[in-house]
């Protein structure tokens, strides 16, 4: 039986419409979720992190606002940083990255607590990414062939342009690793 048929009326015809599009969403979501999920990260690049406690963007608050714990955003961004970095490295190279400082990009304004927007990121320019680190990379055969502290911060993160669908809290963060990748290991 053909759940559209000309007998089915119309309302009932979207009802079942909209749960079968809302089934296949959830089917994907569940699919990718898993997909990733099950992704080994790559071994040639490894990433740590000073101690939270010592992080600005920890430091800066102390009540522990936002839907991101720290630990739940440094995995997100270590994992993103290690993956991104493999498609970049020209094969046998080995990256190590130490994270030393943080701050996301926005920020918890704490006067709008009337609004109930207590874990709400502000986006301003007031309040770029920035990221401290140092890396080494090294050769198949172990010699460093570059090492370096950087910093970064993005003043113009909010100029770029994306995807009006793209949701990911760390968007911004993880441009700016992406950026820096392209930049500082991209061959020309």
């Amino acid at each position: 039986m053909n759940m559209f048929s000309a007998n089915t009326p119309p309302r009932r015809r979207c009802c079942q419409a909209l749960a079968m599009a809302l089934f296949f969403v959830a089917a994907s979501v569940a699919i990718s979720t898993n997909a990733f999920a099950r992704t080994e990260l790559p071994s040639r690049v490894q990433v740590a992190w000073a101690p939270p406690e010592g992080l600005t963007e920890v430091r800066h608050n102390p009540l522990r606002h936002g839907i991101m714990r720290p630990e739940d955003w440094m995995q997100r961004l270590g994992d993103y940083l290690r993956v991104r970095a493999d498609r970049v490295l020209p094969p046998g190279q080995q990256l190590q990255v130490t994270i030393d400082d943080i701050t996301l990009a926005g920020s918890f304004e704490p006067w709008h607590v009337h609004a109930r927007l207590d874990d709400a990121r502000f986006m301003k320019d007031i309040y770029p990414p920035q990221l401290k680190l140092h890396y080494r990379l090294t050769a198949a055969d172990g010699s460093t062939l570059r090492e370096k502290d950087v910093r970064l911060i993005d003043m113009g993160y909010l100029q770029h342009t994306g995807l009006p669908t793209d949701t990911d809290p760390l968007r911004y963060d993880k441009r700016q690793i992406e950026d820096w990748l392209n930049h500082e290991f991209r061959a020309p």
